[in-house]
């Protein structure tokens, strides 16, 4: 198939791709793979919720473990579109040449992951004075 030679841009989103200047490949690809590396970050959390749901299912743990493993998976799915409109944040600012954004996706995910720590830990210690 012969590349396409005509002037007009027919990448999408066009609220990207059709604005300003194309920038350097080198910073655009270096977006793209932070959004991609957000995007893995994502599943691993969706994973980990689905891991922790089978085993609360097979060891019989109590449905406070079915909820964390919950909003483990939405927490992925929230970071997954955050790094969705990061890349578009960033990728928009470089074909204007604005200032780059602050990430938002980082105050975030550190939070959550903090919550998510305490909440376990709290939950084990819990359990261990129960017995």
């Amino acid at each position: 198939m012969a590349p396409d030679t005509s002037d007009e841009d027919n990448r999408r989103p066009r609220s990207v791709y059709g604005v300003g200047d194309e920038p350097d490949a080198r910073f655009s690809l270096a977006n793209e793979r932070t959004a991609l590396a957000w995007m893995r970050t994502g599943l691993a959390l969706v994973a980990g919720g689905v891991a922790l749901t089978t085993l609360a299912g097979v060891a019989d743990l109590p449905v406070f473990v079915d909820i964390m493993a919950a909003l483990a998976c939405l927490g992925g799915g929230l970071v997954a579109v955050s790094a969705l409109v990061g890349w578009r944040r960033v990728e928009r600012a470089m074909r204007l040449a604005l200032p780059l954004p602050a990430p938002r996706i980082l105050i975030g995910v550190g939070v959550g992951i903090l919550v998510l720590a305490l909440v376990f830990s709290g939950y084990a210690v819990f359990e261990a004075l129960a017995r």
